[in-house]
């Protein structure tokens, strides 16, 4: 049961307890004022210690307001009933759930209670002042208790508001490295194609086939898009299945489609794959796919016709992909990219625990080199 149930319950249990013939008496005895019958002033006191636990929750300003008169009358009479334990109670829940003149409301429960607690002893057998004091403490520990738990709940809500931002912009980073990766490296290929086209009019069989890519790359570019938008809206993708879709994330296995859709864009490209992929390489054959399509997005944009080599190796444990450009192309001086995709690359292999490097070379050209362990959770 939660505090919405609690609280109707322990009001109720208070104002029956209160009536119990056994329990007359029995509660809390502050002043020493002789213990008297009960009367119908006395009903109205455990009323009002009572039934204003059922709103504590939502008015609990106005419930210790309540209970704090019916604790007074209840004392200053003698009844000494069962009900006056709802005091503390009222006074956690202040603590606890108000979040507004905090320091009045205390200055004046406190201003009130000294008020009883001269009546008390005026009127009481001459107990000494430290059960006031005792007593007074006790009543700040329940206050102390209700402000500890105010202020748990507030540092929960901050660190849920946080974990929450902090998986959205997670969220927003993935999406924005799937977009990099999808449409960089099929725009640049139509790009360059549609370049290459302008120079082709002499020559029509040539021309159409620098068209027909340019319109393939296109559709593969619509095919990816449209999984992406998959990710972002899954009941798009659910109302999608069943019809025959294809796979929602590319793996290893097409990588020769990647590379001959870059040998068509003009770019020579030398490919080798050894080795057997694992059964179960969870996202490293996703985040080898996203290595090859990046580098070889770069090489297009700055060392368009340069010598491209890409190397896959499918061990047990692993994958290792390498990429290297020669530094003969027109336009070779920094193949590596504007750093957005290799940062996200770098990324994604470092999630899955593994090694990533990406380096120009001596001789010109640049290196590409991934270790990706397989297995490893998407």
């Amino acid at each position: 049961m939660g505090p919405a149930v609690w609280y109707p319950a322990l009001g109720l249990l208070f104002l029956v307890a209160s009536f119990v013939p056994a329990l007359h008496s029995q509660g809390t005895v502050l002043g020493s004022v002789p213990d008297r019958s009960f009367d119908a002033l006395a009903v109205a006191a455990i009323l009002l210690e009572s039934l204003p636990l059922l709103v504590c929750r939502r008015w609990p300003v106005i419930c210790l307001a309540l209970v704090s008169v019916g604790f007074a009358a209840d004392q200053l009479r003698g009844y000494h009933s069962f009900a006056g334990s709802a005091l503390p109670i009222a006074l956690l829940t202040v603590g606890s759930r108000l979040e507004s003149h905090r320091r009045a409301t205390v200055l004046a429960f406190s201003g009130v209670f000294v008020l009883v607690s001269i009546a008390l002893y005026r009127q009481g057998t001459g107990d000494p002042l430290i059960e006031f004091v005792t007593f007074y403490l006790a009543l700040a520990l329940a206050w102390g208790i209700g402000v500890w738990l105010r202020n748990n709940r507030i540092a929960e809500a901050e660190r849920r508001r946080r974990v929450a931002e902090e998986t959205l912009a997670a969220e927003r980073s993935r999406i924005a490295r799937e977009l990099h990766d999808v449409v960089t490296h099929h725009v640049t290929a139509m790009v360059v194609q549609a370049e290459a086209a302008r120079y082709l009019t002499a020559a029509p069989d040539r021309l159409d086939q620098a068209l027909t890519a340019v319109t393939d790359t296109g559709r593969l570019a619509i095919t990816d898009l449209r999984h992406l938008l998959d990710l972002l809206n899954p009941d798009h993708g659910n109302q999608r299945a069943g019809h025959g879709t294809e796979a929602r994330t590319p793996a290893a296995g097409e990588l020769r489609t990647l590379v001959e859709q870059t040998r068509r864009a003009g770019q020579p490209v030398e490919f080798t794959e050894e080795g057997t992929p694992a059964e179960s390489t969870g996202s490293a054959d996703l985040v080898a796919y996203r290595i090859v399509q990046e580098a070889l997005t770069n090489a297009l944009k700055y060392a368009h016709g340069s010598r491209t080599s890409v190397q896959v190796r499918h061990g047990g444990r692993e994958i290792t992909v390498e990429v290297g450009t020669d530094g003969s192309g027109s336009s070779a001086a920094s193949p590596g990219g504007s750093g957005r995709g290799l940062a996200g690359l770098r990324e994604r292999v470092d999630v899955l625990g593994g090694d990533f490097s990406a380096d120009p070379q001596k001789g010109g050209g640049f290196l590409v080199r991934a270790r990706i362990p397989a297995g490893s959770a998407s």
